[in-house]
C-alpha cells in the first residue's frame, strides 16, 4: 500500500486524483494541503505544507507554481518523495528542484499521461529510421480555446523526443507566414488549434514520399494524467534521491 499526500487536493486535478485513488486498491490518501478548505474530504486537510503531521510515501502535487517552493524545502526535510506535477516553474525553481533532486526522490514531466510518454519512447524508433530516409517531421496540437500558451509543452516535449535522435539539429519552426521559401529538410513544424472544450490531441507527422505516417495521441478527459500520477507515485516509493520523470516509470 503507498500512501499519499495531495498536495492541492481542492483544485480539479486534486479532486480527481482523490476519487481515483478512492477506488485504487494498492494507494491511499492519508492527507491533503489546500490553501482553501470547505472540511468536505473524508481526509485531513492542512492549509500549507509546513503544518502537515502525517506521514507518507509519496506526495503528489498539483497545485500552484508559489507554493512548490515550500513543499521542495518539506520534502528534503522530511525525506517524503514527490510527483512533482505543477507547471509554470521559473528558472529559480527549476534550479530548486535540481538541487532538491539530489537529498529526496523527485518524479518531473511534461505530461503525465502514461499514453504521451510511451509515444516519445515509439517517435525516438521511429524517427531513427524515417529521419535518415528524408521525411520531414510536423507536429499538430490541439486544445481548448481557454489555453493560454501555444504550442503545448506536450508537443514541445514530442519535438524534443524526436530531435534527441537527431542530435537536437533540427529547428523549431512555429509560423511559415512569412516565408516564401520550400521547407528546408532539417526542420520541425509545429502548429497549434485552439477551440471549444478539446482536453487534448497529438499529432506527430512524418511524411515522405508517396506515404505518411502519422503518431496519433487523444485525451478524452484530464483522469488520463492523475492515473499517470498515481502510477508515478508507486513507482517513486521508495526510490533513492534523484530526478525522475515518466519514462522510468513505463521502464
Amino acid at each position: 500500500m503507498t500512501e499519499i499526500i495531495m498536495h492541492g487536493c481542492n483544485g480539479k486535478m486534486g479532486q480527481m486524483i482523490a476519487g481515483l485513488i478512492a477506488g485504487d486498491e494498492e494507494v491511499t490518501l492519508v492527507a491533503g494541503v489546500d490553501a482553501y478548505d470547505e472540511g468536505k474530504n473524508s481526509f485531513p486537510v492542512f492549509k500549507n505544507i509546513s503544518e502537515c503531521n502525517i506521514k507518507a510515501d509519496v506526495i503528489i502535487d498539483f497545485s500552484a507554481a508559489p507554493a512548490v517552493d515550500g513543499l521542495l524545502d518539506y520534502c528534503v526535510k522530511e525525506q517524503i518523495p514527490c510527483v512533482l506535477c505543477t507547471t509554470g516553474l521559473s528558472s529559480e525553481q527549476l534550479e530548486k528542484v535540481e538541487e532538491a533532486s539530489k537529498k529526496v526522490a523527485i518524479l518531473k514531466s511534461a505530461n503525465m499521461s502514461l499514453g504521451i510518454n510511451t509515444l516519445m519512447k515509439l517517435l525516438k524508433e521511429a524517427t531513427a529510421i524515417f529521419a535518415p530516409a528524408g521525411y520531414d517531421i510536423e507536429i499538430v496540437e490541439k486544445h481548448h480555446k481557454l489555453k493560454v500558451d501555444a504550442p503545448s509543452g506536450t508537443a514541445l516535449a514530442l519535438g524534443d523526443s524526436v530531435n534527441e535522435v537527431l542530435n537536437n539539429e533540427y529547428e523549431y519552426v512555429y509560423d511559415r507566414s512569412q516565408r516564401r521559401e520550400k521547407r528546408p529538410k532539417k526542420e520541425i513544424g509545429f502548429s497549434a488549434v485552439r477551440g471549444g472544450t478539446i482536453v487534448g490531441e497529438h499529432d506527430v507527422i512524418f511524411a515522405g514520399e508517396d506515404e505518411v505516417i502519422t503518431f496519433s495521441h487523444t485525451a478524452y478527459s484530464k483522469a488520463v494524467f492523475g492515473k499517470g500520477a498515481i502510477q508515478a507515485a508507486k513507482f517513486l516509493k521508495g526510490q533513492p534521491a534523484g530526478l525522475y520523470n515518466m519514462s522510468h516509470v513505463i521502464g
